[in-house]
């Protein structure tokens, strides 16, 4: 079989997820996508008429982010009309789900250069929700969820660290540690090799650092914050009785008038706009084009959990990805988990007895933010990063995704 390669790997920063607040809120999706395609192509003089494809992670796909934004903004960045797109979503996975599939159809030999990212406006999506209509996974189908109730995320965090029992202070402790590392990255330019500049239509610049993070963060200021999400615990979200909470409860009994609600605005994930691409390519491509490989995939693998607890699958994906590439945990020099809560760091790291010193080193969504369709590829680029930058070998970058589900990818530096 033939490897996959990594060639390059380029994002925005990310930018405050609030219309009116945010510097990329103003924008169309499309051209925040556009923007890191056309980086991709200039940093390696791509001819775009030999990309095969473009796969695409966006989760919110409707209005300005339906449409198949792979297409549309392959098109809006300029490249030649013979590079295709196809646009997938896996919730929060969507961003490594691509580069799996760009890798899949390279190993296979169907393709030889395909162009895998995502972008995520949560501006857009905030300000496009209907107020009225309390978002579910199931949407609706009371059928699915008579048998697999799905709460709201920050819900499910809390249960599962009643669970788990792992209190606040732990996953308190956990993002000042976020903050810190993201502060320090930021100050010793540990992403400037990845990140792009984001320009108005204009021409004048919309962008070009991180918007999101707080480096006078805490444990003082984190204690100081009040818990979220015990107020959706009663908000119904049917006309049958059922709620938030009791969604969880039918399924977890124990958990009825037992949940420790933990979870803030401090030690979640951060609301944001942002976007990423990475460039991955067969050898023969690359050598034919004078591009040379900066790492290569090693393995991928797909979990799913429990759909009612929705946030558990990160710890069977990396040790599923693990077995199919013939590692251990301690052959892994850089892990990236995402944080869309701090409890899913936390026991990723407990569960796995890892070192703390190798997880998210320069920070994660917590500091950073998680712009949902784009942060597995933004993940993957910043552990490239990180693995040239400290001379590691192999990388595992895995995250939760919504509806029970986990993805996970094996990267291995190459070159000195």
């Amino acid at each position: 079989m033939a490897e996959a390669y990594i060639i390059d790997a380029v994002r925005t920063p990310r930018g405050v997820g609030k219309v009116g607040k945010g510097a990329l809120a103003h924008m169309h999706p499309q051209h925040l996508a556009a923007t890191v395609l056309s980086a991709l192509a200039e940093r390696n003089k791509l001819d775009t008429a030999t990309v095969d494809d473009i796969i695409w992670g966006t989760s919110s796909q409707r209005g300005a982010q339906g449409a198949d934004m792979g297409r549309m903004a392959a098109l809006d960045a300029g490249f030649d009309i013979k590079a295709s797109g196809v646009t997938l979503d896996r919730f929060c996975g969507s961003g490594i789900t691509t580069v799996s599939l760009a890798a899949a159809q390279i190993m296979s030999g169907m393709e030889d250069c395909v162009i895998a990212g995502g972008c995520e406006m949560m501006s857009y999506t905030a300000a496009t929700a209907d107020p009225k209509s309390p978002p579910t996974m199931d949407v609706g189908n009371l059928r699915l969820r008579a048998k697999h109730p799905q709460s709201q995320q920050g819900v499910c965090a809390d249960a599962i660290a009643t669970l788990e029992g792992i209190d606040r202070e732990a996953l308190d402790r956990l993002a000042v540690v976020s903050q810190q590392r993201a502060a320090r990255a930021i100050a010793e330019g540990r992403f400037d090799k990845s990140v792009v500049p984001v320009y108005n239509v204009d021409g004048t610049l919309a962008l070009d650092h991180e918007e999101f993070p707080r480096p006078q963060t805490t444990m003082e200021s984190l204690a100081g914050l009040k818990t979220v999400f015990n107020m959706y615990m009663d908000i119904p979200v049917d006309d049958q009785g059922n709620t938030y909470g009791n969604m969880v409860t039918r399924v977890y009994p124990q958990l009825e008038g037992k949940v420790n609600h933990v979870h803030h605005a401090g030690n979640s994930s951060g609301v944001v706009d942002g976007a990423a691409a990475i460039l991955v390519t067969s050898e023969a491509y690359a050598k034919k084009h004078g591009l040379k490989p900066r790492a290569r995939i090693v393995a991928t693998a797909n979990m799913g959990d429990c759909p009612t607890l929705m946030l558990n699958a990160p710890v069977a994906a990396a040790k599923k990805v693990l077995e199919k590439a013939g590692l251990k945990t301690t052959d892994i020099d850089v892990y990236e988990i995402n944080e869309a809560f701090s409890v899913v760091a936390e026991k990723f790291i407990r569960d796995l007895d890892l070192d703390r010193e190798k997880v998210n080193i320069n920070g994660g969504a917590m500091a950073l933010g998680h712009p949902i369709g784009a942060t597995g590829s933004i993940l993957i680029g910043t552990a490239l990063d990180e693995l040239e930058r400290s001379g590691g070998r192999y990388g595992l970058v895995t995250m939760c995704a919504a509806g029970g589900m986990a993805p996970a990818i094996i990267i291995e530096r190459l070159g000195d």
